[in-house]
């Protein structure tokens, strides 16, 4: 078995994700091999099947784990003690910019997730309900509250802000104008706009 760390101190699994999601995004998926992951991980493939499983396995967990990083920070807004437009505004900017953070993972997922197999493609269909019910729940909230306009459905609000996030791979540059800090508040800003009462 691979040693848990390398001598620089990464774990396994993590050097195993990047050198993956490195591949994924400049090679595409159903391009890169096994062998070609072990390698530019610098472990063998038993180390792979010992935490991954397989090369689908591994796909998976480069949009996992960006959308468990996600629904935690969503969590913590949600609970937070503050006004309604507030937690709102902060969930809908982190969103934004963890998914730029994450630009390469976000794209693979998008490009790839037609290789999951129907069992696992429910699986991570059924963790990013629950981000956007948990992000719906808060513009229900605001909208009993009259903070928000009912006008527009809950649910065509969150599919119009996660809409432009689900593009961002597409067009965003950290080399253009806009800083990523820039892009959340202008979509978090736009969000805001169309639930005004």
């Amino acid at each position: 078995m691979a040693k848990e760390t390398d001598a620089g101190g990464a774990p396994v699994p993590q050097r195993l994700l990047a050198a993956a999601t490195r591949l994924f995004a400049e090679r595409g998926y159903d391009r890169t091999s096994v062998q070609e992951i072990v390698e530019a991980a610098g472990v063998t493939k038993g180390a792979l099947y010992h935490y991954f499983g397989s090369k689908e396995d591994l796909l998976q967990e480069v949009y996992a784990r960006v959308l468990r990083l996600q629904q935690e920070r969503l969590d913590a807004f949600a609970d937070a003690e503050a006004p309604i437009e507030r937690r709102l505004r902060d969930a809908a900017a982190d969103v934004v910019v963890t998914t730029i953070d994450n630009l390469d993972d976000a794209s693979i997922f998008f490009r790839s997730m037609h290789h999951l197999s129907p069992e696992k493609n429910k699986q991570v269909r059924m963790e990013r309900r629950r981000y956007h019910e948990r992000f719906r729940a808060l513009i229900e909230e605001g909208q009993r509250a009259g903070v928000f306009s009912s006008t527009t459905p809950a649910d065509l609000v969150v599919d119009y802000h996660f809409g432009s996030i689900h593009h961002l791979s597409t067009w965003y540059s950290p080399e253009g104008p806009l800083t990523r800090l820039e892009v959340a508040d202008h979509l978090a800003d736009l969000l805001l706009r169309a639930l005004r009462p």
